[in-house]
């Protein structure tokens, strides 16, 4: 329940990273393409909550 939690966070995160910070130039891998970006915070929440579960354990 909690990455779950984490992937949607990472997800929200990662979508307004690319909307108000992103990439300019358009070469970034990640960030200049909205998708990638979502997915990649998605990815992030989730390990970090991930982390964070462990922790509380």
């Amino acid at each position: 329940m909690i990455i779950t939690l984490g992937v949607i966070l990472g997800g929200i995160a990662g979508y307004f990273y690319w909307k108000y910070v992103g990439c300019v130039s358009g070469t970034c891998a990640i960030t200049s393409v909205w998708y990638k970006s979502t997915l990649y915070g998605m990815f992030m929440g989730g390990m970090v909550f991930d982390l964070i579960k462990d922790y509380i354990k």
